[in-house]
């Protein structure tokens, strides 16, 4: 986590330090620490929250997780070799010996991958 207001990060320590849980921090300034969050950050920030209006807290969790969905299984992300998350998953189940997971029936809410 880092030490800024973004993400309620007071909440978010008082949280790690009730659990027991030892909180790994990024410098102030330094995102490449944690490049993994930053682009997940970036790409919800600039696919979903930047373009949306919400009437109620409910709404906002209905609506990001169908962008979850999207974003982990019909999205194609160029650092998987432009597969989605969930393909990526299912071949390294594949290559590891694991079964692979069956996808669940979901609801779109970004374009399709055929158009």
């Amino acid at each position: 986590m880092d030490n800024g207001p973004e993400f309620v990060a007071l909440a978010l320590r008082g949280l790690c330090h009730r659990r027991g849980i030892d909180a790994a921090y990024i410098a102030p300034g330094k995102p490449w620490q944690n490049g993994f969050a930053e682009s997940f950050h970036a790409r919800l920030r600039d696919e979903f929250l930047n373009g949306e209006v919400f009437s109620s807290v409910l709404e906002a969790q209905v609506r990001l997780s169908l962008w979850r969905r999207y974003y982990n299984e019909e999205r194609l992300h160029s650092s998987l070799e432009y597969q989605t998350p969930s393909e990526f998953a299912d071949g390294w189940a594949v290559e590891s010996g694991e079964e692979p997971k069956l996808p669940e029936a979901k609801e779109s809410i970004g374009p399709t991958r055929g158009g």
